[in-house]
């Protein structure tokens, strides 16, 4: 299986670098978001750092690169088409997900007409991009669990071996738990869960 197939890179660290172009001044961010909510609070974050600033261009994809979903953008101001769809395009072409951009601009008073914006805003964010230090981040799916008491340790030592984590637990009449683990590794977790408690767990797949 390919890394693209058996997930996605995302940021690591926020990057940023700055041009000034016919005396205007652009300056562009790219952050690590989870969500959507993360994006929109990152763009909040930015225009206060730079209040006077013209215009604070952005775009995201907060999520998996192949979730349309979870794609915005923003002009904010300036011409349609001249920054927000650049600077989505660059993120989109980066292959990355989970990141959100900014391009604050203070204008310098002299027009760049509709290819130099495209140009600026696009090539900001490019140039952003070759300073980004990135990290591998496998597709995931949920399962819930729910078994014995007395094999909740079992379960346990199960997830660390192939980097799973639990979610949440409940303690009733019997233990459930909602697991995360790489999705490449679903089925033989799924299978070895069912071993060890010799069909006896009910073991039910969230997502795919």
């Amino acid at each position: 299986m390919s890394e693209q197939q058996a997930g996605y890179r995302v940021p690591l660290e926020r990057v940023s670098c700055e041009e000034t172009i016919k005396k205007s001044v652009f300056i562009s961010y790219i952050q690590h978001v989870a969500t959507i909510a993360e994006a929109r609070a990152f763009i909040a974050e930015i225009r206060e750092q730079h209040p006077k600033a013209r215009h604070h261009c952005w775009a995201y994809i907060a999520g998996s690169p192949d979730d349309s979903q979870v794609l915005g953008f923003s002009d904010d101001g300036e011409p349609s088409g001249t920054a927000g769809k650049p600077i989505l395009a660059q993120l989109q072409g980066s292959g990355l997900g989970e990141l959100c951009a900014v391009v604050v601009r203070y204008s310098g008073g002299i027009k760049l007409g509709t290819g130099g914006l495209v140009r600026a805003y696009g090539g900001g964010i490019a140039s952003a991009l070759l300073q980004l230090q990135t990290q591998f981040k496998p597709y995931t799916c949920q399962v819930k669990i729910e078994c014995g008491y007395e094999l909740v340790s079992a379960v346990e030592r199960l997830l660390h071996s192939h980097q799973g984590r639990v979610l949440s637990r409940d303690y009733a009449q019997a233990a459930t738990l909602r697991i995360e683990l790489p999705a490449r590794d679903t089925d033989a977790v799924i299978q070895a869960l069912t071993d060890i408690s010799r069909g006896q767990a009910m073991i039910e797949r969230l997502n795919t």
